[in-house]
């Protein structure tokens, strides 16, 4: 057994009679201390959950793998995501489209069908991303990443039309027109980028146009948008030319990350840095919303289909028990200026730069390729077991919520970040171990809860706490992982709460707890009414 985790197992009486206070009446703030002011009678209204509308993977054809699918299962249970965006639905590796020795399309469903089947059988959708080119159809040989997606403009629009309007009457004629309504299309991804698009601006117009018109001529009631450009570009662009144009748009699409340099990196060899910026990522929300509000069609959804703190697969603020409290700040700051937004990815069975086999190596996603959860999975787990009634709360880095049986959930947390600066990259930086320093007490105040007897849960997330990356340290960084070893870093990391007592609220008492508060913690609070 780790010698860190017998510490910890010596240490946990201590530690969970000093974190976990008893009921007791409102004592003044203390030095240092945050307060959380609530009052449970005072609601703000329904909880919105755009955070779990959609989650993102790296390709289509990674989710016809067993690993991936047993994944993505998991997430959805634990965090509730309904939609699902990916890569590659028509690249040459889901064997799309070909044309016959005359030219004529051959269109082929079968590998779409499997996992669209299986997105049915979770109880989730999809988000369909209408890309990259099949080689058929493809107007050039460039292609990124390395399983070759083809970023050419197609050789024949009629016949990329053709091939829109085929799979959407597939679509219709398997799952039915009422599933398929509730489904989006976004046309390409980041076609503002060489990398990701041959073409120019006009030419991604195009394509946009027929595509949108295909969908539409199957049935008008599909949604259907984009332009799923990089760093929040060409929005008044595209609204202006649908405006003009008389071309159908339900919704914009765009993408943030929350860092500088590396730009579409895969490998993240030129090494990226974490803005310092506070409004990173979320101010680019804020403004999308402000164009949308102030253009010609103000009532346009608006979904972020890509964000996280870093656009590389390659960047260990991924692996880190910072990412967990970076993504409440954002998804907190944003509020309700977007629909969705869709953290890029869920799982490190992702292959952009090729098969990554090395554990813990700045992985996009949530959980490990060897389904270790990483702290920012518990972030999206915690936001979902929060109650569908918001209370008001004017502290700015936390949600109070509480469900229609009384039973109350807070969700608090501190993000500091503590990056050096832009002489250092974020390889360098977040792959160290990084202890937290002490950001006083969090008081948490909650007054006119009903009376009777509670079961409190504690869950936390933060420096050595369910953090698996600094358990993957404390083994010495190996190169690969036994099963023995993953089934340790999973048991140190399972997230099973820091405490558990019984608390009795007396009638006009008001609930009371503090918390030690340390940088980029993340604390969960469960109080069920028993």
């Amino acid at each position: 057994m780790n010698k860190h985790f017998i510490l910890l197992m010596v240490l946990f009486p201590v530690i969970s009679g000093t974190v976990v206070a008893r009921q007791a009446k409102r004592s003044e703030p203390t030095v240092q201390a945050r307060v959380i002011d609530i009052d449970f009678n005072k609601t703000a209204g329904k909880f919105n959950t755009m955070f779990n509308t959609c989650v993102g993977a790296g390709r289509a054809n990674e989710g016809l793998r067993a690993d991936w699918q047993q994944q993505l299962a998991y997430v959805r249970k634990e965090c509730g995501f309904r939609y699902i965006r990916m890569h590659g639905l028509l690249t040459d590796d889901m064997a799309v489209y070909t044309e016959d020795n005359k030219g004529n399309p051959v269109y082929n469903y079968m590998y779409i069908d499997a996992l669209v089947d299986f997105l049915q059988s979770i109880g989730m959708k999809p988000f369909i991303e209408l890309g990259f080119m099949p080689s058929a159809l493809a107007s050039g040989p460039k292609t990124i990443f390395w399983w070759r997606g083809n970023v050419t403009p197609p050789k024949s629009y009629e016949k990329w039309g053709a091939l829109v309007q085929h799979l959407t009457e597939h679509f219709t004629e398997r799952y039915g027109a009422d599933e398929v309504k509730s489904w989006y299309f976004e046309v390409w991804n980041e076609p503002n980028l060489d990398g990701f698009w041959a073409g120019t601006q006009d030419d991604y117009f195009k394509l946009y146009t027929y595509s949108a018109k295909a969908i539409k001529h199957v049935n008008p009631a599909y949604r259907v948008g984009g332009p799923g450009t990089a760093g929040a570009a060409w929005e008044p662009e595209m609204i202006a030319y649908c405006e003009k144009n008389k071309v159908p748009i339900d919704f914009i699409s765009t993408h943030a990350y929350g860092v500088k340099q590396g730009y579409l990196d895969e490998f993240g060899h030129s090494g990226t840095v974490l803005d310092k910026n506070p409004m990173s990522v979320s101010g680019d929300v804020l403004q999308s919303r402000k164009e949308i509000a102030g253009s010609a069609m103000p009532g346009l959804e608006l979904h972020y289909t890509e964000w996280s703190a870093s656009y590389t697969p390659s960047d260990p603020i991924h692996d880190s028990y910072h990412e967990a409290a970076y993504v409440l700040q954002k998804l907190k700051q944003v509020g309700n200026a977007a629909n969705s937004m869709s953290y890029w990815v869920f799982t490190d069975i992702f292959e952009e730069p090729g098969p990554r086999f090395t554990p813990f190596h700045g992985g996009f996603g949530m959980l490990t390729i060897q389904g270790i959860n990483k702290p920012v999975f518990y972030a999206y787990q915690f936001m979902n077991r929060l109650g569908n009634i918001e209370l008001k709360n004017t502290d700015a880095t936390s949600w109070v919520c509480r469900d229609s049986i009384g039973n109350i959930q807070v969700l608090a947390w501190d993000f500091t970040n503590t990056h050096p600066g832009d002489s250092v990259h974020n390889q360098k930086y977040y792959i160290q171990d990084l202890p937290s320093k002490s950001k006083g007490k969090l008081q948490i105040h909650i007054a006119n809860v009903p009376a009777g007897t509670y079961a409190l849960e504690v869950y936390k997330v933060g420096y050595r706490s369910n953090d698996a990356y600094s358990t993957y340290l404390s083994l010495g960084k190996p190169a690969q992982l036994t099963r023995q070893q993953v089934e340790q870093i999973k048991s140190q990391n399972d997230g099973t709460p820091v405490s558990k007592e019984m608390i009795k609220v007396e009638e006009g008492v008001p609930f009371a707890k503090e918390l030690a508060l340390r940088e980029n913690d993340v604390y969960f609070l469960n109080l069920v009414r028993l």
